[in-house]
């Protein structure tokens, strides 16, 4: 190694080391003074940009066909999606629109709110939706149900109601005008769920209305866009706790309605927080195991504490570059100081290690610096040159987020390197560490040490058996581009976004697709529906009512017969008596049992009289509180269902140019654009059917959009950018490497390792199940990093006149290489116990390729390069 490149940076580094010692406080102080600046200029200026959308290029086709859609229907883009659930459709249908009503008062935190499915021209046209067989139906049950409203809208009260039960009941002709059963077994539900005390109202609406009059029963979908602070951390932070206060308000105001909070917007703020909770916990962790680490390395406390000054140091002129170059972080950049704490810190280690080993061998303090900086500092040099070309490779690529990573890395990198000869060397000037004593290992392993050249043949062979081995089970590694998967599992949004995912109708994962006109939107439509992974799909036209003259003239005649009985329910109960009610019924009921043994709803009336008895038996006629809580839940929903029918039952004839414009803008953008929303057919948890539904859908409308088109597009996006990346820092470091090396041997025997230890952590990876993922993919490049970076060091020393006979693994350079992978292991290991997933598998990801690489290069390396030099 004595070309002349060496030889240049040799003269520097002696001239350099020099001027060190005779100015280290000034150095010191130019340093700290510079560092101050840097954070004073970083806070006032680094900005965070959290807007995913924007991690990759906007030119990739699925981006900008993301960005068309969303352009001509902003509503429906980066939402809050709330799950509303309760017993009975009136209740979910109520808290619904209380919490919509509620979240739309809210206009600096949300700029849209809306329930797809509920609405005023929904509610009066309900009817009209409805199939003619259906309509029909419904029309024969709210017929035969007529006596029963009539009696109750001149007598709405409990008393009423079992008035009007005992009367049917007592009537000997067996063909009344309405099932009596449903109605019974409401009742006694109620009373049941009451004695338990779970309060359970009856649904009216399935009793008269057969679900007809809400699109869903229990489950109502609100849609809210909130405004977005892309500028902070967490940028969905304030609509999202104003929509967890209204949500336990509502809750607290509607007792037994359960309101859950997900969707894209929601799922990555949870993300964002799981990933600073855990980080917080795993960054004391780790901080605390790298200076146990350092301190069993260096085993001088001046020697960590130099070392610890000298990082953070170089950290904050990294932060300081960052602002400068970029001016902002993203998700991913913002890991540059997971990265340069990891690399930067093996700069130190290598000169602390080979100044201690100066001092041990009796030099003074002066010559120990001098010979360190000489003998360490080509090698630091050219480790942060190949590490940075590893980070440059990512900026040509499509990847933006990691682009700017690798810019600030790479400057980092460079940044860590004249610290480390700059502050460190002059720390350890003032310092003065004395009476510096070998460290001698508690365990003298030498079949171990001398195993690398003693057994170079073997590991030769199992080397090129592991790469093959490797290569076979490399054909099942695969990359995850669900970032769902990357989510707590347990949490409440993941699991509801997971059974929505189950649904045919409500689906997050359905796709959109635009047409130019409505002829356009119609062939589309008509071809998607052909394919087996579609359900159905909804665009404009479906929203007009097919039949609509005939069914007209149903809900005309319905009016007629009901419409005059549906407005007398807006009375709350007055002064009634509900005790006595109950007392009546249940000696009706024992009557009519008397009298007709064999009654047709036998049964039912035995488990209601056994429950009134017990009800009556167990609230005494003091408490009148538990009788009028009754009276509420058998009959409390039954003047919403009644004025929801009233408001069905006034539809009118309608064309599309009468839907309201709140419904249209959703299905029809200013610019004359038709959407058409594609549901899915099969389940989307499952990948297979993920990937089914997003090719078939694409086959037919290729410039289709929706969460599961990015998240795939998305994946193939990194993988490339990673691929194309790493094809080209591998060669340019070889290249470097030959170059300056002068020895394509050399050269080889230094990444000849690195791709080993990639492959075993590829093959590794996929026995432990453990797939790539947008989280743990950007661990390769300290991988990488950190593989290139040892190699040299091991290779500088053994070109540097170490005999092949001498115990290699005893010498200060592998003590270097190992406490550098040391303090990384324990400064990333931590991560692979977050709570988050993503962060979980990166971590698991660096501990086995720091294992790996560590291997290949105290052993494989050696092996090669003994077996090159016999």
């Amino acid at each position: 190694m004595s070309a002349l490149s060496s030889s240049m940076i040799d003269r520097f580094l002696c001239y350099w080391g020099t001027q060190v010692l005779r100015f280290p406080w000034l150095l010191i102080s130019l340093v700290f003074l510079l560092t101050g600046s840097s954070l004073y200029y970083t806070a006032q200026n680094l900005g965070v940009n959290t807007n995913t959308a924007e991690m990759l290029s906007p030119d990739l086709p699925f981006q900008k066909n993301r960005q068309r859609i969303e352009a001509e229907f902003p509503q429906d883009a980066n939402v809050i999606i709330l799950v509303v659930n309760a017993l009975t459709p009136e209740q979910t249908s109520l808290a619904a629109n209380t919490l919509a009503d509620t979240l739309k008062q809210l206009s600096n935190s949300f700029s849209s709110v809306y329930i797809p499915t509920e609405n005023d021209f929904f509610r009066q046209q309900a009817l009209l939706f409805l199939d003619q067989n259906e309509l029909e139906d419904l029309s024969v049950k709210l017929i035969d149900a007529q006596p029963f409203i009539g009696y109750l809208s001149q007598n709405y009260h409990l008393e009423g109601l079992f008035n009007i039960i005992s009367k049917a009941l007592k009537e000997t002709d067996d063909s009344l005008p309405m099932d009596l059963e449903p109605l019974l077994l409401a009742v006694n539900n109620t009373l049941a769920h009451q004695l338990s005390g779970k309060p359970y109202a009856v649904s009216w609406q399935n009793l008269l209305a057969a679900n007809k009059l809400n699109s869903k029963s229990n489950r109502t979908i609100v849609i809210a866009r909130p405004k977005m602070n892309f500028d902070a951390i967490l940028p969905a932070e304030h609509a999202l706790t104003a929509t967890r206060n209204t949500v336990k308000l509502v809750i607290q105001e509607n007792p037994g309605v359960r309101i859950r909070i997900t969707g894209e917007t929601a799922l990555e703020h949870e993300e964002l927080e799981s990933v600073s909770e855990g980080a917080a916990i795993a960054g004391i962790i780790s901080l605390l195991l790298v200076c146990i680490s350092l301190w069993v390395g260096l085993r001088s406390f001046k020697l960590l504490f130099a070392t610890f000054i000298t990082l953070i140091l170089g950290l904050i002129l990294t932060a300081g570059f960052a602002t400068v170059a970029i001016g902002h972080l993203n998700l991913i950049s913002i890991a540059f100081a997971v990265l340069y704490i990891g690399l930067g810190v093996d700069y130190a280690i290598h000169i602390c290690l080979h100044y201690r080993e100066c001092r041990s061998l009796g030099k003074e303090n002066g010559a120990a610096i001098i010979d360190s900086i000489h003998t360490v500092g080509f090698s630091i040099f050219l480790c942060a040159i190949t590490t940075s070309l590893g980070f440059l490779a990512f900026i040509p690529t499509d990847y933006s987020g990691v682009s700017e990573l690798g810019i600030i890395s790479a400057g980092g990198m460079f940044i860590g390197l004249v610290v480390s000869l700059t502050v460190l060397p002059a720390f350890l000037t003032v310092l003065r560490i004395k009476d510096v004593k070998p460290i001698k290992p508690t365990f003298k392993l030498i079949f171990l040490t001398t195993l690398p050249f003693r057994q170079s043949k073997c590991i030769k062979i199992y080397s090129l058996v592991f790469a093959v081995y490797s290569c076979l089970l490399l054909t099942q590694l695969v990359f995850d581009s669900n970032p769902i998967n990357l989510r707590d599992p347990n949490s409440e949004s993941v699991a509801t976004i997971k059974e929505l995912l189950r649904s045919q109708t409500d689906s997050p994962f359905a796709l959109s697709a635009l047409a130019n006109d409505w002829e356009s939107a119609k062939k589309l439509a008509h071809q998607l529906e052909q394919l087996p992974s579609v359900h159905n799909t909804i665009f404009l036209n479906d929203l007009l009512a097919k039949n609509q003259d005939d069914k007209l003239e149903i809900i005309e005649e319905l009016d007629l017969i009901l419409g005059n009985q549906l407005d007398k329910f807006d009375d709350k109960f007055i002064a009634t008596k509900p005790r006595q009610a109950l007392l009546k019924l249940h000696a009706d009921i024992t009557e009519i049992l008397e009298i007709n043994t064999s009654h047709s709803n036998k049964a039912t009336l035995e488990r209601l009289q056994n429950n009134i008895r017990l009800f009556t038996n167990y609230y005494s006629e003091y408490n009148t509180a538990p009788y009028h809580a009754l009276e509420q839940n058998t009959l409390g929903l039954l003047p919403y269902t009644m004025n929801r029918l009233r408001t069905s039952l006034s539809a009118l004839p309608y064309q599309l140019g009468d839907i309201p414009d709140y419904i249209k803008t959703h299905w029809l953008s200013p610019n004359g654009l038709y959407k058409v929303l594609i549901m899915p057919e099969h389940d989307q948890n499952k990948v297979e059917n993920l990937k089914q539904f997003v090719a078939e859908v694409l086959s037919i409308a290729p410039s289709a959009s929706g969460l599961p088109v990015a998240d795939q597009a998305s994946g193939v996006a990194v993988v490339n950018a990673f691929i194309q990346a790493f094809t080209g820092a591998v060669i340019a470091i070889f290249l470097l490497l030959l170059l300056i090396l002068r020895d394509i041997k050399s050269a080889t025997l230094v990444i000849g390792p690195l791709l080993l230890a990639a492959l075993l952590t590829g093959a590794t990876n996929v026995l432990l199940n453990n797939s790539f993922n947008f989280a743990n993919i950007i661990a390769l490049p300290l991988l990488m990093g950190m593989g290139v970076d040892s190699g040299i060091h091991i290779m500088h020393r053994l070109k540097s006149g170490l005999s092949c006979n001498k115990e290699i693994l005893q010498s200060s350079t592998a003590r270097g290489v190992f406490f550098s992978s040391l303090t990384t292991m324990c400064s990333f290991s931590s991560l692979a116990f977050t709570p988050h997933v993503g962060t979980a598998s990166m971590g698991l990801l660096l501990a086995v390729g720091i294992f790996f690489t560590l291997v290949c290069t105290l052993i494989v390396l050696p092996a090669f390069y003994g077996n090159n030099n016999q």
